[in-house]
């Protein structure tokens, strides 16, 4: 199958440009370069890209990202979501982990929004609204923590505990298992991202069972969190099998945690390193919702996803058949000049346009979490600032580098009182 769909590949692919000779964006190493002037390149020349080491399309514009994600017949997730997945895919091996029932992102319709409106339940505008003061008080409990002229790493004290604290409080995880909590978390992400090694097999295997532990507790004691509305929820008249709401909640887990904790800490992190940036935001704490609009279009947590190619189509001028992948590179399409301006490669908290960003997705698999993440976000900022302006850098910036997540390892940061 995979010689088949590279021969008809070569058929459906013409590029208005030679092959990048660096551009390889199924590897680590090239998102430790400067992966944007990559990307600026072939959104000028040939913004649907036919990569043959992939091998896979490409979609680099803003138009095209969202034309994908509007079209989930034609171009469907139930066939893997990451990059490390195609190949595997296109060998006709299964990348998963045994028994893993799929998650919310790999469905299609109807399934898909059968499974999202038993999830949506939990994020409801009113049910957000309603955890603003408690996520107030977990981002001003992180932010009174910081002891003035001790350096201390912004990752571990603010951007890890908030998101993480909320997450778990929602799915009703007990504190003591907060360590555990975020060990399995840190473990998803990292086999979302390069794929489920042995190592990490066994992890997986053991939030697997606690999460279908804790679902059998909440049938017989039901209470009010995400866990029992899940545990007790119906598709059908057919509850939810112990896989496909262990799967549910291990999604919730990295969605509601990881992405939210790179948000904030790239957010400061570009504050940090371009004070004008940081003082406008100080002086004018109003901005802060606009500048969280920023920091997702600039930062976008998530590089990419993909989808396999369900019927032969056309899109930007590039035939693309039945059967081969394309990536949605979310990073690219937030910097797209005819979306965002030609200062698309700049960080500008008062950007106008910002909010136009895809950083949650669109389409049908927009993030269920976006508003929690949203409301995380600008309250820590808020609190931040609410601190004062005395924050800066202590030393260089180590980053989580992924081909999945743009992210931030290590931060270290001093804050000093002003008078």
């Amino acid at each position: 199958m995979l010689t088949d769909v590279k021969r008809r590949a070569k058929l459906g692919s013409t590029r208005s440009e030679p092959p990048l000779t660096e551009f390889a964006p199924d590897r680590v190493d090239f998102y430790r370069g400067d992966s944007h002037a990559a990307f600026r390149h072939l959104r000028a020349r040939d913004p649907l890209h036919w990569y043959e080491a992939g091998p896979f399309w490409c979609a680099t514009r803003h138009a095209e990202v969202c034309e994908i994600s509007r079209r989930p017949r034609t171009f469907s997730s139930a066939h893997g979501t990451q990059l490390f997945e195609i190949p595997v895919r296109l060998a006709g091996r299964n990348p998963g982990v045994e028994d893993m029932a799929p998650s919310i992102i790999q469905m299609d319709p109807p399934t898909h929004n059968q499974h999202r409106k038993l999830v949506m339940r939990a994020f409801t505008r009113h049910t957000i609204e309603g955890l603003e003061s408690r996520v107030r008080a977990l981002a001003r409990e992180s932010v009174a923590s910081i002891r003035p002229g001790e350096p201390f790493d912004f990752v571990e004290q603010v951007a890890v505990p908030v998101p993480m604290l909320v997450i778990a409080e929602l799915l009703g995880v007990p504190s003591s298992d907060y360590d555990a909590f975020r060990r399995w978390s840190d473990v998803m992400l990292d086999a979302g991202a390069s794929g489920p090694r042995p190592e990490t097999v066994a992890t997986l295997g053991e939030l697997f069972g606690y999460m279908v532990e804790k679902a059998a507790e909440r049938r017989r004691r039901p209470r009010g969190d995400v866990l029992t509305k899940l545990a007790l929820a119906e598709l059908d008249g057919t509850r939810l099998a112990d896989p496909e709401l262990a799967i549910f909640c291990m999604t919730l887990l990295v969605a509601g945690n990881e992405t939210t904790r790179n948000l904030i800490a790239g957010g400061m992190q570009l504050l940090l390193e371009h004070p004008a940036q940081w003082r406008k935001l100080c002086a004018e704490p109003s901005l802060v919702p606009n500048a969280v609009e920023e920091m997702l279009r600039y930062v976008s947590p998530i590089r990419s996803f993909v989808r396999r190619v369900e019927e032969d189509t056309e899109l930007a001028g590039k035939r693309l058949r039945a059967g081969q992948y394309v990536a949605l590179f979310y990073g690219s399409a937030n910097r797209d000049e005819s979306v965002f301006g030609p200062d698309a490669d700049a960080f500008d908290v008062f950007r106008p346009s910002a909010s136009r960003h895809v950083a949650f997705g669109h389409g049908e698999h927009l993030c269920l979490g976006a508003s929690l993440a949203r409301l995380e976000a600008r309250l820590v900022f808020e609190e931040l600032i609410a601190r004062g302006p005395g924050f800066a850098l202590a030393g260089p910036v180590e980053p989580f580098c992924s081909t999945l997540v743009n992210g931030v390892a290590r931060m270290p940061v001093v804050f000093e009182e002003r008078a």
